[in-house]
């Protein structure tokens, strides 16, 4: 559509840009999608968001820009908000490894984000692809809720380089074992009640481990081979990580934590992005799936103290305009909104909350005003401030609250959906006493 004159309105600079979308369906025809071609251009990697986990609408989006970026765009990698080191069985099994049996027995113990349906087009895709599709996992362990997914194959992998090291690592696991939970949410409160003495013992001999890593490093390489020692490596980096979460996030739940120290997650994730984007084949191009407080460019405040630096910020320092993310939004409906609850299987409960009308200022505020339904925008020609209106939102949705930041530098592009809810199937109730 032509930009016509400069607008102080968002609403009215978005009745000009935005694109309209005629499915929801999965597996509807992807033509309306065809203009995500030009507002992604070149872009090697496209994150695409969501302002909740568990919303019917975005899992059902996202499957359906999965498709389009790899059927029509050449995309050949989709990285997910799931743990790096569980992520390689996952990759097989969207090769055509393993059995059905297998892969709902593994997704049994994750969080259920939506991983299930776009990995198993996936492995339908790749029956008859020229060349498969790779899955790979970006996230610590159990998304911080045990540290044994990582630690585990570390273990295998020092007993054929180092069987002297391994100890230590079977240290770690005896420790990380006795805490282990579904999620961080899960975990945090168990890690808690450990003895001071544990807990320290576990950082303790997980920087011994790191640090041997990296200093014999050429010894591990001539015992094994390189590609090895770095997966083994990033496991280990991983596992490191979590239990750094531990520490940040019984400081945040005290109310006494350092500030941003939540960070140390969504670095591991964006360093995870650039370690499967080295090691793939020139050209590779990636959907990278997670929250929209994950792939966004710019920091996380709430209440004016600043909380946290998202992947997405670190994307996009490291690959600028290569860096391309599509927030996910609804004006209305229902959300998922996370309550903690020790007694439930991941640490939480998810209550089905109704949406509060949009805020003035923010960008669902501007389709609404717009009388836009599903559709999509770039924020991009926007943000250089030369076409783009005066004005500019400054808060999207935050599962049921709204986050207060520059929209227009936050995200390259925002799809819209009118109305949102929250998906069957993901144990809304606590289990009993």
């Amino acid at each position: 559509m032509s930009a016509g004159p400069p607008s102080d309105s968002f609403a009215d600079w978005l009745g000009g840009h935005a694109i309209p979308l005629a499915h929801l369906d999965p597996e509807a025809p992807l033509d309306d999608l065809e203009p995500l071609r030009d507002l992604i251009g070149r872009a090697r990697v496209v994150a695409v968001g969501e302002h909740s986990h568990f919303v019917d609408e975005f899992i059902r989006l996202r499957r359906r820009l999965v498709r389009f970026l790899v059927e029509r765009c050449g995309f050949t990698v989709l990285a997910f908000e799931y743990g790096f080191s569980e992520g390689f069985l996952l990759d097989a099994w969207g090769r055509g490894e393993g059995t059905e049996d297998e892969l709902r027995a593994h997704l049994a113990e994750a969080i259920p984000v939506g991983v299930d349906g776009p990995l198993r087009w996936i492995r339908r895709h790749n029956h008859t692809a020229p060349a498969p599709v790779r899955f790979a996992g970006i996230d610590i362990p159990a998304a911080g809720g045990s540290l044994l997914p990582a630690l585990a194959p570390v273990a295998d992998y020092l007993r054929q380089v180092d069987p002297d090291t391994l100890p230590l690592a079977q240290r770690a696991m005896r420790i990380a074992e006795s805490f282990a939970g579904a999620s961080a949410a899960a975990a945090v409160p168990a890690w808690t009640r450990l003895p001071a003495a544990d807990q320290d013992a576990l950082t303790s001999t997980l920087a011994r481990l790191l640090i041997r890593f990296r200093a014999v490093a050429p010894l591990y390489v001539s015992r094994g081979d390189r590609h090895s020692y770095d997966i083994a490596l990033h496991r280990l980096e991983g596992a490191c990580r979590a239990d750094h979460g531990f520490r940040a996030m019984a400081g945040l739940f005290a109310g006494n934590g350092l500030t941003a120290d939540t960070s140390a997650r969504d670095g591991y994730m964006a360093e995870s992005v650039l370690w499967h984007l080295e090691r793939t084949e020139p050209g590779t191009r990636i959907v990278l799936a997670a929250h929209n407080a994950h792939i966004q460019r710019t920091p996380i405040s709430f209440d004016g103290h600043l909380t946290g630096f998202p992947m997405g910020q670190h994307l996009s320092d490291a690959l600028g305009d290569d860096y391309f993310a599509l927030g996910l939004t609804s004006s209305g409906g229902h959300t998922a909104e996370m309550v903690r609850d020790e007694r439930a299987r991941f640490g939480f409960t998810v209550e089905h909350t109704a949406l509060r009308p949009p805020e003035p200022g923010s960008v669902e505020a501007a389709f609404a005003a717009a009388g836009l339904g599903l559709g999509v925008t770039g924020l991009r020609q926007a943000r250089t401030g030369t076409a783009g209106p005066a004005s500019a939102p400054d808060r999207i949705r935050l599962q049921s609250t709204f986050l207060h930041t520059p929209v227009l530098d936050a995200f390259d592009g925002i799809l819209h959906a009118p109305v949102s809810t929250v998906t069957d199937g993901i144990g809304t109730e606590p289990p009993p006493p």
